[in-house]
């Protein structure tokens, strides 16, 4: 059922220690251990399930990135958050290129590729999930395959983005060299990611959502993901923020960290906990609950 590792993910280094120990809140109530690499900082889930053997721990009803009907008032706000953010989405990139060709890997129900679409961007989505898949390909007409390798290896393009997405993949290095073989040359790679270093992780600590294990293999702080701009010969050339994360992050956080308290309560701790996070990072740190690091193929 389970893998361990004795080298880094990210860059293969075998100096790595025992960092923490986080339960899995949301499905089978185990506990993982975190490790965190000597080398390049990157925090990462060890031992872990294998990626044939994860299905499971995604079975839970608050995991609403592949979820389109609207069933409780957190999946209706998140919902909406969403639609807002996609739209935020299509005009990053289209402040970064022209209208091109576009991939977006972990596409989940599609919504940013089929607005990005309306803007007249040529688009491509890998999304693994079936249900997931299937109802992105009614909405862009087959244009969502289920992995990398069905995608042509002659085709390239001019963003490629993953939202949420680098730390879920169990092939780190391999998925992430084939990734960039599809960028254009002066083209961009987007990636968004959790920070462990955040207002809101530190203040709920080993019960913050964002660690969300084992479905988070990885935790990416500014330290590994500047290792990773040298280990893919990239270009770090802006990191922007997710601010609506950390209301979200932290609404689920109430519910861990508290899990008899009134959900209303739970609600008002959580505007206050994001309000607070985002203040925190925006004049000192930028470290938000969720940074989009914006990368470019040199």
């Amino acid at each position: 059922m389970a893998e361990r590792l004795n080298k880094c993910p990210l860059c293969k280094s075998g100096l790595f220690l025992n960092y923490t120990e986080i339960k899995d809140h949301a499905v089978s109530k185990e506990t993982f251990i975190i490790c965190k690499c000597q080398n390049c900082s990157l925090l990462f889930t060890n031992p872990r399930p294998k990626e044939e053997k994860i299905g499971p721990y995604y079975d839970f009803p608050e995991y609403y990135s592949h979820e389109k009907n609207n069933k409780s008032i957190t999946q209706i706000v998140y919902n909406k958050v969403r639609d807002y953010a996609v739209t935020e989405k299509v005009k990053l990139i289209s402040s970064l290129k022209e209208p091109g060709k576009i991939l977006d890997y972990g596409c989940g129900t599609g919504e940013f590729l089929h607005a990005a679409k309306l803007s007249g961007w040529n688009v491509k989505g890998i999304e693994p999930t079936p249900k997931a898949r299937n109802q992105a390909n009614q909405l862009l007409d087959g244009k969502v395959i289920e992995n990398i390798e069905l995608l042509d290896e002659k085709k390239k393009y001019d963003v490629i983005s993953l939202f949420h997405v680098l730390e879920h993949i169990h092939s780190l290095r391999k998925t992430v060299k084939r990734i960039i073989k599809h960028l254009k040359s002066d083209s961009y790679i987007l990636i968004a990611v959790p920070n462990p270093e955040s207002y809101d992780a530190k203040k709920y600590g080993n019960d913050w959502a964002g660690w969300d294990v084992p479905r988070h293999l990885y935790h990416f702080n500014q330290t590994s993901l500047k290792n990773f701009e040298q280990l893919y010969d990239l270009e770090l050339v802006k990191v922007n923020s997710m601010p609506f994360d950390s209301y979200y992050v932290s609404l689920l956080s109430e519910g861990y960290k508290n899990p008899k308290q009134n959900k209303l309560l739970n609600y008002v701790k959580a505007i206050k906990s994001g309000w607070e996070s985002n203040k925190s990072a925006k004049p000192l740190t930028g470290q938000y609950s969720s940074n989009l690091y914006i990368f470019k193929k040199k």
